[in-house]
């Protein structure tokens, strides 16, 4: 029983001695990438290990990648694992390449995946071209009729220019430009209700492309619905807008003659004021007159009576006045 012992202690130390070395070093992915002929020493697997590396992040993609008779080296997919990049998914995209005749290096797929596209989905687009649909563009013809058209646009993917390109927003923005500018020139809206294709034709001449990360195929007009009549709400606005502006002069006009009837009015007020201290200026004059004999009695009663039969006069012209106004009415 001593004996036995010692050796059941070592055999449990050297089973947990070996538990620890497999665990530290991944000997099934060893043994797959042996069996594959993606040649992984040990060595680099416990360095992968040392440099955090997920042995399995990288070893499968290559034994997938030399499956599929690319030839890559571990240390370059090591390389962009560190970097932050999905070496999986560059894997696939190469793959995919390959069987499409697309050229396509690691370098450049690594750059497109670390740039932030999808490496894969560019190539299946480059196969397969992707249709993308605008929104509703709103535009006015030269008649003042509003045209809402709807356009999908087929997109290609450029490998070449995915990195630095614009994205399907730019796509997207300049062609909806280019509908606006061209029905916009349209003589009438018939025109483009005719024939919606010379919208398309138009904007592709014009290279909407260009500086994208795409290849535009085509250009299709979806649909085109007529809208409001803008021109003739225009011309209606101007008009409400011109007819307030005259009312608003008329009204100033207007203040303007009821202030210079008011001046006016305050003005005879003022003048009566000074007719009747006139007027009552002048028995004091006449008195200084008699006393001083520059006026006789006599000149006094003449005056006087010049006085009452003027009055009488003017009450006489008045009362023949009313009646011709009574006779006027009673007729």
């Amino acid at each position: 029983m001593g004996e036995i012992l010692p050796l059941l202690v070592l055999l449990v130390i050297i089973v947990i001695g070996f538990s620890v070395i497999l665990s530290f070093i991944p000997l099934r992915l060893w043994i797959a990438a042996l069996a594959s002929g993606a040649h992984v020493g040990l060595v680099t697997l416990i360095g992968m290990r040392l440099r955090r590396v997920i042995p399995a992040k990288v070893v499968e993609p290559l034994i997938k990648a030399t499956k599929a008779g690319l030839e890559l080296n571990v240390n370059k997919l090591e390389g962009h694992y560190l970097a932050g990049g999905n070496v999986n998914r560059v894997v696939d995209a190469l793959i995919a390449a390959q069987r499409a005749n697309i050229e396509l290096g690691f370098e450049r797929a690594a750059a497109i995946d670390l740039a932030g596209r999808d490496v894969l989905e560019a190539v299946q687009m480059s196969v397969n071209p992707k249709v993308i649909e605008t929104p509703v563009v709103a535009a006015v013809a030269s008649d003042g009729i509003e045209l809402k058209a709807r356009a999908r646009v087929t997109v290609r993917a450029n490998i070449e220019r995915l990195v630095g390109g614009a994205g399907e927003e730019t796509i997207i923005a300049r062609v909806g430009e280019g509908m606006v500018s061209t029905i916009g020139s349209a003589k009438n809206h018939k025109e483009v209700l005719e024939s919606p294709d010379a919208i398309s034709q138009t904007v592709l001449d014009k290279g909407l492309d260009s500086g994208t990360a795409f290849e535009i195929l085509s250009i299709d007009i979806a649909d085109v619905d007529v809208g409001k009549n803008i021109g003739a709400q225009l011309q209606t606005d101007q008009a409400e807008a011109d007819k307030r502006i005259a009312q608003a002069k008329a009204e100033e006009r207007r203040a303007m003659a009821v202030a210079k009837e008011q001046e006016m009015a305050a003005f005879v007020q003022e003048m009566r004021a000074k007719v009747v201290e006139a007027e009552a200026e002048v028995p004091k004059a006449l008195s200084q007159a008699l006393r001083e004999g520059n006026l006789s009695v006599m000149d006094y009663y003449n005056m006087k009576n010049i006085q009452s039969d003027t009055q009488m006069r003017d009450y006489i012209s008045k009362m023949g006045a009313d009646t011709n106004n009574g006779d006027g009415q009673d007729k």
